[in-house]
């Protein structure tokens, strides 16, 4: 239960850091500090794609279900930071843009991203048999994860983007940012890759919970 309080208490302390210092970038002024958000939870939905893309591989090796099943809640919860992601997206979009949505190639990327994992979910729902949806399931995502790297690393990087693309790291890849807003921005990583574990354990006992109570 202590880890808890204290995951409460650090996140408390990232969100009042990310609104009490100086905006990270001068230029774009206080949209930017978005990017205390925007940026931990795209990282989040890579890391989650990544979660269900090493855990489909341990169900074909294995055969266990239990693995398909943790497969599934990784890919939820991706799919959902992924929204999330693209929602303070949009925020940062109409105040510097003056729109919601430009097609720009990030915003292009992760949206194919959200529809190659929303599909996931179709082929989930479509397929009957557990042992079926299972293997089909992993099939899927292990091939789905391939493209995560592509739409999230190299597509943005290869087509002129409208995204600041040296304002935290410059062309020398060489961090731009002071020491406090870095501390806030690494603190903000931690609290939400933590904050993913949880709510990873957590749906992974729901499902079992439920599950188990199907059985019966």
């Amino acid at each position: 239960m202590w880890w808890k309080m204290f995951l409460l208490i650090w996140m408390s302390g990232v969100i009042i850091s990310a609104f009490l210092l100086p905006a990270p970038q001068s230029q774009l002024g206080e949209v930017s500090r978005v990017f205390f958000f925007h940026v931990p939870t795209a990282w989040i939905a890579v890391l989650a794609f990544f979660f269900s893309f090493v855990l489909s591989i341990l169900y074909l090796k294995k055969k266990g279900i239990a693995y398909d099943a943790k497969a599934s809640v990784a890919s939820r919860l991706g799919l959902l930071f992924a929204i999330l992601a693209t929602v303070s997206g949009s925020i940062f979009a109409k105040s510097t843009w003056g729109s919601f949505w430009n097609w720009d190639p990030r915003e292009t990327s992760i949206f194919i991203l959200l529809l190659i994992y929303g599909a996931y979910f179709a082929l989930r729902s479509a397929v009957e048999s557990e042992e079926r949806k299972a293997a089909l399931s992993s099939v899927y995502a292990i091939l789905a994860f391939i493209t995560v790297p592509f739409l999230v690393f190299v597509v943005p990087r290869v087509y002129q983007s409208l995204h600041p693309t040296d304002s935290v790291i410059s062309t020398q890849f060489h961090l731009q940012m002071p020491p406090l807003i870095l501390i806030t921005f690494t603190a903000s990583l931690l609290g939400f890759t933590f904050l993913f574990i949880w709510m990873f354990k957590l749906e992974c006992e729901i499902d079992k919970i439920s599950n188990n109570s199907r059985e019966e």
